[in-house]
């Protein structure tokens, strides 16, 4: 029988279908990168969040500078953020303000956040901590 956690992340995994990667990066030697190859080659959308690459077009698609600035017809259902913990208070809040289609909020290994929790909670978001998407993804196609 699985667990609360399990059960969240196999929910938060079969509802991804348009993944917004806060932290993304240009250096395909980074991990998001890889995390975002394998999110898009196993057939989700991916759409790269980062200020410092905002208006460029990697992996084929646009990047924003935050959150707010993702156009209201890209239905995105998952945050995945690849920043550190003491970052994600306010991405969560930015995400749970500006994306009407929100479901699951993914944070990836090594980072956690117990405001960001108790207001995914709060607001009926999915809540993933310390958790690689693509490790979890590929675990439950196999």
């Amino acid at each position: 029988m699985q667990n609360s956690k399990e059960n969240s992340i196999d929910q938060a995994i079969s509802a991804a279908g348009v993944v917004a990667v806060v932290g993304f990066s240009a250096n395909a030697d980074r991990p998001v990168w890889g995390v975002s190859q394998y999110l898009q080659a196993a057939g989700l959308r991916i759409i790269p969040v980062n200020p410092g690459l905002a208006g460029q077009v990697l992996m084929g698609e646009k990047v924003y500078a935050s959150l707010s600035e993702i156009p209201a017809e890209i239905p995105v259902d998952t945050v995945d953020v690849f920043r550190r913990s003491d970052q994600v208070p306010a991405i969560a809040a930015e995400a749970i303000a500006h994306l009407p289609h929100l479901r699951t909020l993914w944070l990836q290994m090594g980072v956690t956040s117990p405001e960001a929790r108790a207001l995914s909670e709060e607001k009926g978001v999915i809540f993933v901590e310390d958790r690689c998407l693509k490790v979890e993804h590929r675990l439950r196609a196999a």
